[in-house]
């Protein structure tokens, strides 16, 4: 069974330690840009040794001010400099899959998606270098995205069986305009991760499973359908959001006892 894991911003893990480890949480950690510029390998270190009921661990990466498909090349060099100071994170703590955000914004291209690639491209071979090194899957997750072309033509241009997709649920439901079927039936096989969060359509909101506009049945059908094994995350914010999202997921596969959690 795949393990479903929690997602935990590295900020609030002092914070709520206790209860993670109280319940044996598998997780993903996300590092902000701010975190990465004062962590020492020493602090890398102490929570690998932390974990000490084994967890199930992948990362998320920064996301904020930061496009791998740039178009000043200098914005570009800061991504990717942010982008090996996770990869360095990574080398340490072996996480199975790290997710970054491709940040394919149609309104910032003009519709031009072929720019973005062709700037996107050098980053993306850098990162996925660097993540066979360490032995981890590495994640586009689609954010901004209004279809799953532009992340498809990008996998597709990379062409690693490392390389794939994290299927967002919230982020789908604020920003696409083609039906969920659409992005199984284009991206399905190449998901690696999904992140499992609600809204009501009008902000990412990361409720808990069930409170807001995500038709998550017919979500899991397709999932069954196209990639019965990904790496499921619960991205609620809310702790006890959280706590109804793993009771939710536990309930929706069920029938297929595809997921537990420790």
């Amino acid at each position: 069974m795949e393990p479903l894991h929690v997602h935990i911003p590295f900020v609030k893990f002092r914070d709520f330690f206790e209860l993670i480890k109280k319940r044996r949480y598998d997780l993903e950690i996300y590092f902000p840009a701010s975190v990465l510029d004062q962590l020492e390998r020493s602090d890398l270190e102490k929570l690998r040794e932390n974990l000490d009921w084994g967890p199930s661990l992948t990362l998320h990466a920064p996301f904020v001010d930061i496009n791998p498909g740039a178009m000043d090349p200098m914005v570009r060099s800061v991504t990717q400099m942010r982008f090996r100071q996770l990869l360095d994170a990574a080398a340490i703590l072996k996480p199975r899959v790290a997710v970054f955000h491709a940040a394919y914004d149609k309104w910032r291209y003009s519709g031009r998606k072929d720019i973005w690639l062709e700037n996107s491209v050098e980053t993306w071979c850098k990162v996925v270098d660097s993540a066979s090194r360490i032995g981890m899957g590495v994640a586009v997750e689609n954010v901004f995205e209004e279809d799953p072309d532009a992340l498809a033509m990008l996998i597709e241009k990379i062409g690693s069986r490392d390389f794939g997709f994290c299927f967002d649920t919230g982020h789908m439901n604020l920003f696409s305009t083609v039906p969920m079927e659409q992005w199984f039936g284009v991206l399905g096989k190449n998901i690696i991760e999904v992140h499992l969060h609600d809204n009501d359509g009008t902000e990412d909101s990361h409720w808990a499973l069930g409170r807001g506009g995500v038709d998550f049945q017919e979500f899991f059908r397709l999932l069954r359908k196209h990639q019965p094994h990904p790496i499921y995350t619960i991205e609620a914010h809310d702790k006890d959001d959280v706590e109804l999202s793993i009771a939710k997921v536990k309930t929706l596969l069920a029938s297929g006892g595809e997921v537990g959690s420790r």
